[in-house]
């Protein structure tokens, strides 16, 4: 036995030198000016030096240097931001408004052909499709982002994997998995005999407590990052309670989708660490989730006349029906100015979500969800606000504080660049010119200039 020790040592030895690590990657980022959403203060002139994906010092550069070998991103004038965080999407579908007609026969005709068209098309049909809408959010400065359903079975928690072994580009996904819901919601009248089957490839359904925490369970198995339930008036706060303590004790978040007033009570009674949409949250509510430490995600998708943009370049309106939007647009407008006005008097905690899930000509994923983002500093958000929305505010509503959301030592190296100010002109995050994420530049328009 010794004899065979010493000549498998020596055979080790006189092999050479074990192969060398290869070197961690070292980068000097230096721009005009850097902008801390927490705080609000600028840093000007800065530098942000990384290492190994990870950020290891900000500073100016007078302070923070690069060491021999290291790559220097010079982006001048521009101002730095972190990646933005879209709370709120869904990657794997892409709802193509149908004709007035056609959405008049349904019960949600504005949704509903389109979701059961994305639930019978194949999954890698759909696979492929997330993986565009990831590469466009994560060309538009959206590095991390929360897929919250209508993913099929497996969609998203299988295309965050797939971005996370370097297979394909996109942001950081937390995945949900299949959405918990009631029956009644979202698709009603579906054929009986085929109903099961369709509605099982989206939706996880809740029959009571034991039925709630099944479910989770169920999400569990599959690996998700967040559960997500959809509350309606059928949806109980014992079985939501249920659901809740079932992911509390795997260590993950609820977002709860309830507009309605007493779906947001449900939401808050059973302790829910998000509410999502929340359009008819009253006073009161809004006091009980800021005491509760419940987070806000708002959702301001519709404003500003969204139907009205994704259907006009692409199906015939009739002059009655375009007046009928047109209004239903106005009045809905003047409700969400006034949330989003009591929201920011009520004190409660706050993110932001597109809730992209719609084809808009002329625009990619990234770039319509951005705009929709936006659409908060139209509702009366101080520009600040709409920025610690989708940064700071949102990577503490995720529970990923300490590793996205600002541009601090420790934190992933996630970064954006903006030519201007956009605490003074916000829809310069419309044309963000540089994106980095994990220490990897996505792009880099200000090299070519």
């Amino acid at each position: 036995m010794r004899r065979i020790l010493r000549t498998s040592l020596t055979l080790l030895l006189s092999a050479g030198p074990i192969a060398a690590q290869p070197a961690v990657q070292v980068t000097l980022v230096k721009a005009g000016r850097l902008l801390d959403p927490k705080t609000g203060n600028v840093l000007s002139p800065a530098a942000v030096l990384i290492e190994g994906g990870k950020i290891k010092a900000v500073g100016p550069p007078a302070q923070v240097s690069a060491p021999g070998g290291a790559k220097v991103i010079d982006l001048g004038k521009a101002t730095l931001l972190p990646g933005l965080i879209d709370s709120h999407t869904h990657l794997l579908l892409d709802v193509v408004v149908p004709p007035e007609a056609e959405s008049e026969r349904h019960l949600n005709g504005k949704f509903a052909p389109a979701l059961l068209l994305a639930i019978v098309e194949s999954p890698i049909k759909r696979a492929f499709l997330g993986a565009q809408m990831a590469r466009e959010d994560l060309e538009s400065g959206i590095t991390t982002a929360r897929n919250l359903g209508h993913s099929g079975i497996d969609g998203d928690t299988e295309l965050r994997d797939a971005i996370n072994a370097g297979r394909v580009p996109g942001p950081r996904i937390l995945a949900s998995g299949r959405k918990l819901t009631t029956r009644g919601d979202y698709l009603q009248n579906l054929n009986p005999a085929l109903a099961d089957a369709i509605l099982q490839q989206e939706f996880l359904f809740i029959d009571g407590p034991d039925r709630a925490r099944a479910a989770v369970r169920q999400n569990v198995f599959q690996n998700v990052d967040v559960i997500k339930v959809a509350a309606d008036v059928n949806l109980t706060v014992p079985e939501l309670t249920a659901a809740i303590e079932e992911a509390h004790r795997n260590h993950l978040k609820v977002a709860v989708h309830a507009i309605e007033k007493a779906a947001i009570q449900t939401a808050i009674g059973s302790g829910a660490d998000s509410i999502e949409h929340g359009d008819e949250a009253t006073d009161e509510q809004l006091k009980q989730m800021r005491d509760k430490g419940i987070f806000f995600d708002l959702t301001p998708t519709a404003y500003n006349h969204l139907f009205l943009k994704i259907m006009e370049p692409s199906v015939v309106l009739s002059p009655a029906w375009r007046s009928a939007r047109a209004g239903t647009d106005g009045r809905h407008d003047q409700l969400y100015d006034q949330l989003v006005q009591r929201v920011l008097k009520s004190g409660v905690k706050f993110a932001a979500g597109s809730d992209m899930c719609w084809f808009w000509p002329g625009k990619t994923c990234g770039q319509a969800s951005v705009t929709t983002l936006l659409n908060l500093h139209a509702a009366g958000v101080p520009a600040l606000d709409v920025i610690r929305s989708v940064t700071t505010n949102a990577a503490e509503m995720l529970g990923w504080q300490d590793r996205v959301g600002v541009i601090e030592a420790g934190r992933f190296a996630d970064l954006i660049a903006v030519s201007d100010d956009p605490v003074a002109d916000i829809t310069e995050l419309e044309r963000v010119r540089f994106v980095m994420k994990n220490g990897e530049v996505v792009r880099n328009d200000f090299a070519s200039h």
